[in-house]
């Protein structure tokens, strides 16, 4: 059982569930305001230790370097989101003990359960039930610790528009050359021989007469076909830019007071 005597190690210490698997890093410890007894972890979960989650100490337990709970990393990542203001309300300390099926006093939770949690805070050495200074009474030295807060930058992905193809039709004119041949009539002259004589004298040695010779020539005619000239598709690449983004950090500032009153 995790005690009061405990409480100084816990900070930063590592959280993991029954399996071995990591959870994430203690942040803060919440004390029960009347008994001053550890009852809840804000634990740092997430990518980079962003996000913080509450997880109670009943039935956990430290072993060695590490603190050992009884739920599972994504039961406590679905835990319900509390701000870790150094303070639970009695509603939000409801709400946490109905999801991971406790009571207040740590024991099942029951259907006829009416009475609200007392309200928890961090733990002070000298006062129960104030915020706990883990500066000085943690440790058993007189240094204080200043923190403050760093900016963790993180992307996530959005849809920022659609592409699509889409295929319609144009009417352009164009101009090829297309080779075409002619018939043409000409004259031809043979003198008479023997070879031909018999020819040259088989009709009336005077009469009148005609012949006829056919002529041709070649018209250029257009026609289409259509034929596969490419395949298009879209396809996507990822492109790195640097953006700068900006935010509001808190840091702790130190103040003393000298014996002769001057203040720095």
């Amino acid at each position: 059982m995790i005690t009061r005597n405990d409480i100084p190690k816990l900070y930063g210490m590592d959280v993991y569930e029954t399996d071995g698997g990591k959870i994430g890093s203690t942040d803060e410890v919440y004390l029960d305001a009347e008994t001053g007894e550890p009852e809840w972890l804000a634990v740092k979960t997430g990518l980079f230790g962003t996000k913080q989650s509450f997880i109670p100490l009943q039935r956990a337990e430290v072993g060695g370097d590490r603190i050992v709970v009884p739920f599972d990393k994504s039961t406590v990542k679905d835990a319900p989101r509390i701000d870790p203001d150094g303070r639970l309300s009695p509603d939000e300390e409801d709400e946490l003990y109905r999801y991971y099926g406790f009571s207040s006093s740590g024991g099942s939770l029951t259907g006829d359960e009416t009475t609200t949690a007392t309200g928890t805070a961090s733990y002070d050495s000298d006062t129960t039930g104030t915020d706990y200074d883990r500066d000085s009474s943690a440790t058993g030295d007189d240094a204080m610790t200043r923190s403050e807060e760093r900016l963790v930058a993180d992307t996530r992905k959005e849809q920022v528009g659609k592409a699509r193809l889409r295929k319609y039709v144009v009417t352009e004119q164009e101009q090829v050359s297309v080779p075409v041949s002619r018939e043409e009539v000409r004259l031809e002259r043979e003198p008479i021989t023997e070879a031909n004589r018999g020819d040259a004298l088989s009709g009336a040695e005077i009469s009148d007469g005609e012949h006829e010779v056919t002529l041709h020539a070649e018209r250029p005619v257009v026609d289409t076909e259509a034929v596969p000239v490419e395949r298009v598709r879209l396809g996507k690449e990822v492109v790195t830019d640097e953006e700068s983004v900006t935010g509001e950090v808190r840091k702790e500032q130190i103040d003393f007071d000298d014996p002769d009153g001057t203040r720095r």
